[in-house]
């Protein structure tokens, strides 16, 4: 091929990071700068330039879709496979390492993966078993520690909990949980990527062979990374390997659940001669959006630097819409949605932010009165629908009889006359020979240890799990799956149910098998079909990207909305103590991620901007009167229009305290006058609407921003 061919395109800075020669390289990507086209490019210049094998690559993203597209484009663009390429998400390349060195990671060929509500199910029922009154001590609560310890690459032994009871209790049914995943044979997500890091560790002939064998580390989305995550890839990039890493520390909105900004920062220091290249030119936005990202986010504290910019014009202004209430603020977005629509426009270019969930029920209500179609974006993924659940449940029973968290969901799924306390005599006796709940079953078969009546529905369902796999497991995947489906009574629980959920299990059921013959197997060459379809859905599941919907409007809290783009943008709630979030203000650190996260929602808009707050919001059942956001006024006036309540004309937005004398007389007030508010002190008359006892003026106070007041009752003077 043309190896030039590959710069095709690429401006200039693009074109310097995909040919930068440096053995450590740093991206800085703005927001809409071309991130993933650079990370392609580069990939396939590697490759084209020095005659290497994609063998000899390891590329690694944060999500499936991001993994499929890189791959799917770099063969594009190099005109061969690359399947000998490492290319996957952190937990997807870890569960591939310790697939393929099973026994150095001291697992079970057969290991399962545990998704988040099934890791819950297990650390439960170890809570029980030590007595814990959940009430006292939440079994979520739990999970967060053991799974926190673990991505800051923490066992058990490895905690000091120097006599605090929560962190002493916690180490303990950290460690009793650690003990049932080893009968069980099973890795939850936080595992496998600390297992993973372990493996290469404590084994020297592996770490080397898998530091000679990848010549090239790439890393998209760094400013994402954990603890545990930052330390693998030092080990993997510990020799020769070259490695080149993509992020945006503006970008960096996960801190809360263990992301550390500081990674990208680190990379800088810890690594020699590292070359780093920003990319700022924008290719999403009208340039009035990207100077109003800059502003809010030039207000944050050690940054690494960058501006975006466009190519093209400004654009539209910012529209800031000032709503009495919650209400009035989803009245307005829906009627401007409505009106997009009605111009011709589709309601799947348009979205809807919010800092809290706790924002959508209005939304909703308004957006179903104006017969507008939306969705919650982020909803239940199919692989993480009950009824599919309970289906892989029997199937990874068949094949790992020790899958403690698979009995749990199965045995009793359809109802089959065994009761709690027989389970629970299950449980007892998988306790006393340390083994899994599977042996412990036959066993109380065997000593009578259940009524007459449990003890036949058990053997019913340990002969189906049994016969199942011995009948099954030669067929194709699909065949599997729908014979697993109706001998285990799966459909026939759901054919009672009634209404619209019944039809959807159902085809969710026939979806599922569709789903196993589209599936080809190809990122798992080591596993047999069912137990990569397996590994298949469990990383599926652990995902939180929604699936593609028909033409509807998106409503996401703002955390959801990184990485998407939309024409038209709404973001919602932009108040004080909403956003930014009250639990947030009295951290430094903490109100500059709420600021890095404004700064993300701004970006997602392409050509139209709105932001909205309101005088008066009901929220988690309070009555409020908050401020404007910081962030709102953190823009430059000269970017903003105000849009005029109950009306379809706007009008500039102008700084807070400069004076613009007009000869307008508002009972004896013109706007610009500077005011005085017996409770918010000094304050810019910028506008006004109604007359009489309805006449409403807006005033810019200087502590608490912008406020409209009735007149009859404002006593300005």
């Amino acid at each position: 091929m043309d190896v030039t061919s590959i710069l095709d395109g690429l401006n200039k800075a693009q074109r310097d990071a995909v040919t930068a020669q440096n053995r450590a390289l740093l991206v800085l990507a703005g927001a809409g700068s071309g991130k993933t086209r650079v990370l392609v490019h580069r990939i396939a210049w590697i490759i084209a330039m020095q005659n290497l094998s994609p063998h000899s690559i390891i590329a690694v993203t944060f999500t499936n879709k991001a993994a499929h597209e890189m791959k799917s484009r770099v063969e594009s663009l190099l005109g061969r496979s690359a399947s000998s390429m490492w290319i996957g998400t952190f937990h997807g390349l870890a569960h591939r390492l310790l697939r393929a060195h099973a026994m150095d990671a001291e697992l079970p060929d057969t290991f399962q993966i545990l998704d988040s509500d099934d890791q819950l199910r297990v650390i439960k029922r170890v809570m029980k078993e030590m007595n814990l009154d959940e009430n006292e001590w939440p079994a979520k609560q739990a999970q967060w520690f053991i799974n926190k310890q673990k991505d800051d690459g923490r066992r058990p032994a490895d905690i000091q909990h120097y006599g605090d009871l929560f962190t002493s209790v916690h180490c303990n049914v950290y460690q009793q949980y650690q003990d049932a995943c080893k009968i069980g044979g099973l890795v939850d997500f936080a595992e496998l990527l600390l297992r993973a890091y372990e493996l290469l560790r404590d084994n020297q002939h592996l770490r080397e062979h898998y530091q000679q064998r990848f010549q090239h580390l790439l890393v998209d989305e760094f400013q994402d990374t954990n603890s545990i995550q930052y330390a693998w890839l030092k080990l993997i990039s510990a020799s020769d390997c070259a490695i080149s890493i993509v992020g945006d520390d503006d970008q960096s909105i996960y801190g809360w659940r263990g992301a550390q900004i500081e990674n990208i920062r680190r990379f800088a220091q810890e690594y020699d001669d590292v070359k780093t290249i920003r990319l700022e030119q924008n290719y999403r936005s009208t340039g009035a959006i990207l100077k109003a990202a800059n502003a809010v986010i030039a207000n944050n504290q050690d940054r690494m630097g960058k501006n975006l910019w466009t190519e093209g014009g400004d654009g539209e202004p910012i529209s800031v819409y000032a709503a009495f209430n919650e209400q009035e603020e989803a009245r307005f977005i829906a009627a401007r949605i409505k009106d997009w629509y009605e111009q011709g426009n589709s309601y799947r270019d348009c979205a809807i932010l919010y800092r809290s969930n706790a924002q959508s029920r209005v939304l909703e209500e308004f957006l179903l009165q104006k017969q507008i179609p939306y969705r919650i974006y982020g909803g239940f993924k199919f692989f993480e629908r009950a009824e599919v659940k309970d289906t892989m449940a029997y199937l990874r029973l068949m094949y790992n009889s020790q899958d403690d968290a698979a009995f749990e969901r199965a045995v009793n799924t359809p109802p089959r006359g065994l009761g709690q306390k027989s389970i629970e005599k299950i449980r007892e006796l998988a306790r006393e020979k340390s083994v899994s709940l599977w042996e412990s079953a036959w066993h109380a078969i065997e000593i009578k240890a259940l009524s007459p009546k449990a003890s036949k529905s058990l053997q019913g369902f340990l002969d189906l799990i049994k016969n199942g796999y011995e009948d099954f497991h030669d067929l194709p995947l699909s065949e599997q799956i729908q014979l697993t489906i109706e001998s285990s009574n799966l459909m026939e629980m759901y054919a009672k149910e009634k209404g619209e959920k019944a039809l959807a299990r159902k085809e969710n059921l026939a979806e599922l098998a569709g789903a196993a013959r589209e599936f080809d197997g190809d990122d798992y060459p080591d596993l047999s079909p069912m137990t990569a379809f397996l590994a298949h859905a469990s990383l599926e599941a652990g995902e939180t990207q929604a699936d593609q919907y028909e033409d509807c409007v998106q409503l996401m809290t703002l955390h959801s909305a990184k990485g998407l783009e939309f024409p038209m943008v709404f973001i919602a709630g932009m108040e004080e103590k909403l956003f930014p979030h009250m639990m947030s203000m009295d951290e430094p650190e903490k109100l500059e991620e709420e600021r890095r996260l404004a700064y993300v929602g701004i970006t997602r808009a392409m050509k139209k901007l709105f932001l909205l707050y309101a005088e008066k919001r009901r929220l988690w059942g309070k009555d409020t009167y908050p401020a404007i956001s910081r962030f709102i006024r953190e823009i430059p006036a000269e970017l903003k229009e105000e849009v005029r309540l109950n009306s379809q004309i706007s009008q500039p937005m102008f700084n807070a305290f400069e004076h613009k004398d007009t000869t307008t007389d508002i009972n004896g007030f013109k706007l610009g006058q500077i005011v005085e508010h017996p409770k918010y002190g000094s304050g810019v008359l910028l506008n006004f609407e109604g007359e009489g006892d309805q006449l409403r003026v807006q005033v810019n106070f200087e502590t608490v921003g912008t406020k409209w007041l009735m007149m009859a009752y404002a006593r300005l003077t």
